[in-house]
């Protein structure tokens, strides 16, 4: 098998809706631009609040790698 070397990233997707979903928002995004992507870690979710303490949006932060080219 051939030697291969990730980078890793840090990303933040929200959704107003789910983790869930912030945390397929900030994976769909990074696939546009992004090739060889292999693995998507939650490491932190949280929520942004309003004055009030409403909340206003779910967020998850992801650690994701994909293959180093060159």
């Amino acid at each position: 098998m051939a030697e291969s070397v990730y980078k890793i990233i840090e990303l933040v997707g929200t959704s107003k809706d789910s983790w869930e979903k912030a945390a397929a928002a900030a994976v769909n995004r990074a696939g546009k631009s992004l090739r060889d992507l292999r693995v998507a870690e939650v490491v932190q979710l949280d929520m942004q609040l309003d004055a009030k303490g409403k909340i206003e949006a779910y967020r998850a932060k992801l650690k994701v790698s994909f293959k180093f080219e060159g």
